[in-house]
């Protein structure tokens, strides 16, 4: 059978099940579906339909990137999360109230810019939960600020600007690498589905979601900082999935995330009205003389200082290389 029939039946057995889940729920094997708002059931129908669609896609080869796998059920100790629509939840003086939980008790990040059209609940794997909104807001074009910067990302400085200024990175699984390690030594001598493993697992959980908050802030402060600060930005291309078959260098580069760093500069740049850059990743930059333009060949990474021998001018290496991509401005 062909591959798009198959895709079809999926997308028809998605919409003909989400019209029997009122009967399913007065079924006594299947009464527990009862407990929640049919609106999430029928959410996740459609998050289903979507997931065999783009597997079924990418197995044609009509989808980009990797291949995508089949649909798998999560694990209960995995991230969950439910969505609502507009006609499931409300939003009044700040109190969130649910359909099937009712009212939650909320700590606000920030006000609502507008009312929410989806709120998504998430429940992290170190039991923390969260509500996502949906929300409708006119861009900021934001004025002013420098001509515009070069970006070079590294390991040993997080980013080296075309101005010279050099910003470390947080390294936040390296700094809690140890106590991460001895949790996981300590979760493996634990009996499966005791009470104590469970425990234990929390406790990795918690380490884990440490050192992503700690990324993520990170991240999401220098790249308000850039956006704010300049009107162009230019960032080197690199080949992150390539570069992580590295094995000396994998745990290194994953803990830096350079990937989630260009993804909030163009999402930040589309917000603000700004200008993001992307130079081909196979720019010699740090091969070129920032000053004459000399390509002196290709250096080792333990090259951190050289000297062009056309001009003579000795160059930092990472900022020689932000140099350099700021000349694509």
């Amino acid at each position: 059978m062909p591959a798009n029939s198959i895709a079809l039946k999926h997308r028809a057995f998605g919409l003909s099940f989400s019209l029997i889940i009122p009967n399913l729920e007065y079924n006594e094997e299947t009464s527990w579906l009862s407990e929640v708002s049919s609106v999430a059931l029928q959410q996740s129908l459609k998050d289903l339909a979507v997931a065999y669609q783009n597997f079924f896609t990418s197995i044609k080869g009509k989808r980009k990137g990797n291949k995508v796998g089949k649909p798998k059920f999560k694990k209960r100790s995995n991230q969950q999360t439910a969505r609502l629509m507009d006609n499931a939840f409300t939003v009044k003086d700040s109190v969130v109230t649910l359909a099937k939980i009712g009212e939650v008790e909320t700590i606000w990040s920030r006000p609502l810019p507008s009312k929410p059209s989806s709120c998504t609940i998430i429940k992290d794997a170190s039991n923390r939960y969260f509500l996502s909104f949906v929300v409708a807001v006119e861009p900021t074009v934001l004025t002013g600020g420098n001509e515009g910067i070069g970006v070079d990302l590294g390991i040993l400085d997080f980013a080296t600007l075309s101005n010279g200024e050099k910003i470390k990175s947080p390294k936040p699984l390296k700094h809690n690498l140890r106590k991460l390690q001895l949790a996981q030594r300590t979760i493996s001598k634990k009996q499966k589905g005791s009470k104590r493993r469970e425990k234990q697992r929390l406790k990795v959980a918690r380490i884990h979601a440490k050192v992503k908050d700690i990324r993520d802030d990170f991240l999401h402060k220098l790249s308000t900082k850039l956006i704010r600060e300049n009107q162009t930005i230019v960032l080197e291309d690199l080949n992150t999935a390539g570069l992580v078959k590295n094995r000396k260098l994998a745990r290194a580069i994953s803990d830096l995330g350079w990937r989630t760093f260009r993804d909030l500069l163009t999402a930040k740049s589309v917000m603000y009205g700004r200008e993001l850059r992307i130079i081909d990743r196979w720019e010699p930059t740090s091969q070129k003389c920032s000053h004459c333009g000399f390509k002196g060949g290709k250096k080792e990474l333990s090259v951190r200082e050289w000297t062009c021998i056309n001009c003579s001018t000795t160059h930092d290496r990472d900022v020689n290389a932000a140099l350099s991509t700021g000349q694509k401005l």
